[in-house]
């Protein structure tokens, strides 16, 4: 199928999990139509009030669904939108892509990716030791953040599941993502 959009999820509270939806709308610059993180400034509430003025760079959360099935190998139970995503991918690799890269969904939207979610303690609450399993070490013992990635609405329209997906990656040099 190539990749493509697996489930899509909303919430208007800051909740952390969000509920499923059949369909959510992305509006450019602002984010997921009728969610807390909507806006054109930070509404991680974990970043405010010090980061209130500040640009969101975190309109829009994608987690691969393959993290799922990672975790689920070792012994976790994780739903699509149980951590907080606004979009469950499948069959991209959302972790190498470099900051600045397009991601083309659906008919009109485009999602332009800002950096690395840094996991954080509430993935506790879902289940213990869930955000540990979200931080690995690689080879040189460089920590890798598993959490999904983070972007911003460069245009915007409506994402439902099996809406594909297409990468636009930006010319050279590429910026590896960061957490933001």
């Amino acid at each position: 199928m190539g990749a493509h959009v697996a489930a899509v999820h909303a919430s208007a509270d800051h909740s952390f999990s969000k509920e499923s939806r059949h369909l959510i709308r992305l509006l450019a610059g602002l984010g997921v139509e009728g969610d807390a993180h909507c806006g054109a400034t930070m509404k991680h509430r974990g970043r405010l009030p010090q980061q209130a003025s500040w640009p969101n760079l975190r309109q829009v959360h994608l987690i691969h669904g393959e993290l799922h099935d990672d975790l689920a190998a070792r012994g976790f139970t994780v739903a699509a939108g149980e951590m907080g995503e606004n979009i469950t991918t499948r069959e991209i690799d959302l972790l190498a892509l470099p900051t600045g890269a397009l991601l083309h969904v659906g008919d009109a939207a485009i999602i332009e990716i800002t950096g690395l979610r840094n996991p954080c303690v509430q993935l506790d609450g879902l289940q213990p030791g869930l955000m540990a399993a979200t931080l690995v070490r690689d080879g040189q013992d460089r920590l890798v953040r598993l959490a999904g990635v983070m972007g911003i609405v460069a245009a915007g329209g409506v994402v439902r599941p099996a809406d594909r997906i297409e990468i636009e990656i930006p010319p050279p040099p590429h910026e590896p993502l960061a957490t933001v």
